[in-house]
């Protein structure tokens, strides 16, 4: 019988795995399950565990969720595995954790921390002088909530410490490494569509502002003005 399968004596690897996964607030690496099973007592089965047994739990699991339609599946997170729900109930959760609105991060530290996992290592001077203004209590925050850390000292007069992002900030954010983070250039992009969306709606209101001040009709929409363009009897 395969390790993967339940035994008639106890749960199976697969559902041992499935249930740390489920039961961590942190993700669990392969090496970390690995080490669970090499420390259950004499008695309990499965008492180990190879890395391709615990990738193909994982992809068992996952597969039968699929086919279930389940609303959550485990994904790879700061080179650990653990539960997430699926994209598509984001409206329900996140009307769930507006209530949490108080544990999210500024302006402010959200721009520090962009500077930060960007240029990193960074140290504070550099993080003042690209955002302009002191982060002596942003990063205060940040090292509080652990999305950053200090990770050395400049090789530079006064030896000023160097900060970087950590695996909490790969978590708070639901990416598996850096290299999945947006490119400058994809958010130039964005930013340039956005500010054409703005641009647009301000003609637009401008538009209606002066049809209104001309005591235009402003009921009529440009298609049905279109239709009724002809000579009025």
């Amino acid at each position: 019988m395969s390790a993967e399968e339940p035994t008639g004596n106890g749960p199976g690897t697969r559902e041992i795995i499935e249930a740390l996964l489920f039961a961590t607030d942190e993700p669990l690496t392969v090496r970390q399950v690995i080490e669970i099973f090499g420390i259950l007592d004499e008695g309990e089965k499965p008492s180990s565990v190879t890395p391709d047994e615990v990738l193909s739990s994982i992809e068992q699991i996952n597969l039968e969720y699929e086919r279930t339609g389940r609303s959550v599946r485990i994904v790879r997170v700061a080179g650990g595995y653990q539960f997430a729900t699926r994209p598509e109930f984001a409206p329900w959760l996140g009307k769930m954790l507006r209530e949490k609105s108080k544990r999210k991060l500024s302006l402010s530290a959200l721009e520090t921390l962009a500077v930060i996992a960007y240029k990193q290592p960074v140290t504070k001077p550099e993080i003042e002088t690209i955002r302009g203004v002191n982060a002596d209590y942003v990063l205060h925050t940040l090292l509080e909530r652990s999305l950053v850390a200090i990770v050395g000292r400049a090789a530079t007069p006064g030896r000023p410490l160097l900060y970087g992002t950590t695996k909490e900030f790969l978590k708070h954010f639901g990416v598996n490494d850096l290299s999945e983070l947006p490119k400058p250039r994809e958010i130039d992009e964005l930013m340039a569509e956005a500010e054409f969306e703005v641009e647009k709606r301000m003609l637009q209101e401008l538009e209606a502002k002066r049809r209104a001040e001309a005591g235009e009709d402003t009921g009529i929409t440009d298609a049905e003005g279109a239709d009724g363009g002809g000579d009025v009897t």
